[in-house]
């Protein structure tokens, strides 16, 4: 019987389990820019002052629109399943009295996902996007800082968001799990 080279490639996917115990046994460190995606390792691009300035901007926007109705997840981790914990640059999570001291967010905690895209704008489409529709995430924003664009993608099925909009840069825009924290971006680009 013969065998296509395709047959004979063999991949070990990775569990969050052993992605943590990489970083327990010296192979990851805390500052490196990596994530688990689908039980792959992913290298994050190296993050730019734009990408920077964008993501503690909202962060500090979104911290004065939430208040106590949400946490504010910065470049943090959270898991999805078994092979996934992706750390996007902000989270918005229902709060919780140990501010998840204890366990990692899951994806019954996320109400937003906002990933800021300087120079990852395809990825964060093409591969993010579906990924955390998959997932059940139920709101993704993915701010475009190179062309001044905001892009919601809501109502996730069958690892598809069903809604995708593209608002201007003056309107006022809130979480769709979140009507009372309504943000306004026109400084934001």
């Amino acid at each position: 019987m013969s065998s296509t080279a395709e047959e004979l490639i063999v991949r070990h996917r990775l569990t969050v389990a052993d992605y943590h115990r990489m970083g327990e046994a010296g192979i990851l460190h805390e500052d490196s820019r990596v994530e688990l995606i689908e039980g792959e390792i992913i290298d994050m691009a190296p993050i730019g002052s734009r990408h920077a300035g964008t993501v503690c901007q909202l962060s500090r926007l979104l911290e004065r629109a939430v208040g106590d109705h949400a946490l504010v997840w910065t470049q943090n981790p959270f898991i999805l399943d078994d092979h996934s914990e992706p750390e996007p640059d902000i989270a918005l999570l229902r709060p919780r009295a140990d501010f998840y001291k204890c366990s990692h967010p899951r994806p019954k905690d996320v109400l937003l996902t906002i990933e800021v895209a300087e120079s990852s704008l395809r990825y964060d489409q093409k591969v993010k996007a579906p990924f955390y529709a998959r997932h059940g995430i139920p709101e993704l924003w993915v701010v475009d800082v190179e062309n001044g664009r905001l892009t919601i993608y809501r109502r996730p099925e069958s690892g598809v968001y069903q809604d995708v909009v593209t608002p201007s840069a003056t309107t006022a825009v809130a979480p769709g799990l979140l009507p009372v924290a309504a943000l306004d971006l026109s400084g934001l680009f």
